[in-house]
């Protein structure tokens, strides 16, 4: 399957009642050496249908399992290839065939032939023992890397000794990314040896590359910008923030105790006891909501009386993680702005809108004159439509509007997660969408909350401001990489210190969001 070429794939695909696939395979052109190497991420991207999804990964993973050489347990075959390649490292001398007998003899002592049963202890070290030899093959294919086939541009820019450009060397970077991903079996996290092993190996067979003695550095770090550049669509995946939180992978956090969960479990009960207790007047009050909420001429005194008097109610079932569609179905007029921002200054004593605006007029000179977004293509969009305006009001809108879209860039963010600028919003978290900010006539904001529309906003003042009280108001957790933008603007928000624009080495400082 290894040499097999993209129209062999989708023969075996036919063959296999996959038909179906053979199109979207061609597109990708996905070759047997591809498709040793799709792992359930690159299987859920490529393939719709769960029920495809888990055929493909079984066929594949039967091959793999064939060509390694897997036998039954109860065969002793297994035992002795495993044992013998893990001993290897520790004493070569343990080759011989007396030598594997005995390991193998240790290695299944309670083995039961006639039966077939193995004890549990016999298979715990089979699975540590493979466990060691997938280590050692990872550590292994780097020592002796060789670089991929490299198409004819790179091939004659490299024979000429020519020092590439800055998308000759994203051309570069993307082929070797490519090949330590089919190396590593679809994985998207090398370790630092196989970066420093890769990295090794281009400069020795192109030393021009190696520019004034920092060229290891300068492409280790390309490399490892371009691993993060591809894991970025998983990162903030809903399900993977989940795990994270759960098994403890995200840095400062750990696993729950039983007791904590336990102790979860039992404040979620009491919430529900407590709502059950006021009954219908909360009943009366969501009922009221919903009818309102339809209506083209609202109430708003009545609307402002009722949110405060179910203020304590909305803020336990967000604190008890209640899913957000639920809430807003019930408070559906926390979609609107002005209740938004009205939420927040009841949490925190704070009119954000006001803030904002502040923020954004005061430090737009700073922003947009920024060593970080001169060249920006949001900055020179900006300065070219300010040349067709003189109105001074107009002036200064259009440059609030590009401060807001450029925060993250100064700060070193990912724009992505703070505004999306004519594109399609692709992260759960809130974050603006934006069409066409420099026409006034046919300008859009949208805040999106778990990539649906929470409410569309007048402007860049109430978006960002809409923006900034939804982290506040549904309790939700910063993105790490969105941590210096939002640190920067609460700062000022909530008068931590003398507003100042912070200085490039105050972005270091860590961002603790406070939640709701």
């Amino acid at each position: 399957m290894e040499a097999w070429s993209v129209d062999q794939v989708c023969s075996w695909l036919v063959e296999k009642n996959l038909g179906e696939l053979v199109h979207r395979f061609q597109e990708e052109e996905v070759s047997g050496v591809a498709l040793l190497a799709l792992n359930d991420r690159m299987v859920q991207q490529l393939v719709k249908k769960i029920g495809h999804q888990a055929v493909l990964m079984d066929l594949i993973k039967k091959y793999k399992e064939k060509s390694q050489g897997l036998t039954s347990p109860g065969s002793p075959k297994e035992p002795a290839q495993l044992v013998q390649t893990a001993a290897a490292p520790d004493n070569e001398q343990s080759s011989s065939p007396a030598n594997c007998r005995e390991q193998i003899a240790s290695f299944c002592p309670a083995e039961n032939l006639d039966t077939g049963l193995i004890d549990q202890r016999v298979l715990k070290q089979r699975r540590n023992v493979k466990h060691v030899l997938a280590r050692n093959k990872a550590l292994q294919w780097t020592k002796s890397y060789v670089l991929p086939e490299f198409p004819y541009d790179v091939k004659c820019m490299l024979a000429e000794q020519k020092c590439p450009d800055h998308s000759m060397r994203i051309r570069i970077i993307e082929f070797l990314q490519a090949d330590m991903t089919k190396y590593l079996e679809g994985s998207l996290y090398p370790t630092t040896q196989q970066y420093n092993d890769v990295v090794n190996t281009l400069l020795q067979a192109h030393p021009f590359l190696d520019e004034d003695g920092c060229g290891f550095f300068l492409w280790k770090r390309a490399l490892k910008d371009r691993f993060k550049y591809v894991r970025r669509p998983i990162e903030d995946d809903e399900q993977v923030m989940r795990n994270k939180c759960k098994f403890g992978h995200r840095r400062g956090q750990t696993r729950k105790s039983l007791a904590d969960i336990r102790f979860d479990e039992i404040k979620i009960v009491q919430i529900k006891e407590e709502a059950i207790c006021l009954g219908s007047e909360v009943d009366e009050h969501i009922s009221w909501f919903q009818q309102e909420y339809m209506k083209i001429e609202k109430d708003w005194r009545e609307i402002d009386k009722r949110m405060s008097q179910t203020l304590q109610i909305r803020r336990k079932l967000i604190g008890s993680r209640t899913p957000l569609k639920d809430i807003l179905n019930m408070f559906p007029f926390l979609k609107c702005p002005y209740q938004l921002f009205r939420e927040f200054q009841l949490l925190t004593r704070t009119d954000i809108y006001k803030k904002t605006k502040h923020i954004l007029e005061s430090y737009s000179e700073n922003i947009l004159t920024s060593f970080s977004v001169v060249d920006n293509p949001i900055n020179i969009a900006l300065q070219e439509n300010m040349k067709q305006h003189t109105d001074e009001d107009m002036l200064k809108y259009m440059k609030m509007t590009a401060t807001c879209l450029l925060l993250p860039d100064v700060f070193g963010d990912d724009p992505s997660l703070f505004v999306i600028v004519n594109e399609k919003v692709q992260v759960s978290t809130p974050v603006l969408e934006v069409k066409n900010p420099f026409n006034i006539d046919v300008c859009e904001f949208s805040l999106y909350l778990e990539k649906e529309r929470l409410t569309k906003v007048d402007d860049c003042v109430t978006g960002l401001a809409a923006l900034i009280a939804a982290f506040h108001v549904f309790g939700i957790q910063c993105p790490t990489r969105l941590s210096q933008t939002l640190n920067f603007l609460e700062t000022l928000i909530f008068d931590m210190h003398s507003p100042h624009f912070p200085s490039m080495k105050e972005k270091d400082a860590g961002f603790q969001h406070p939640v709701s």
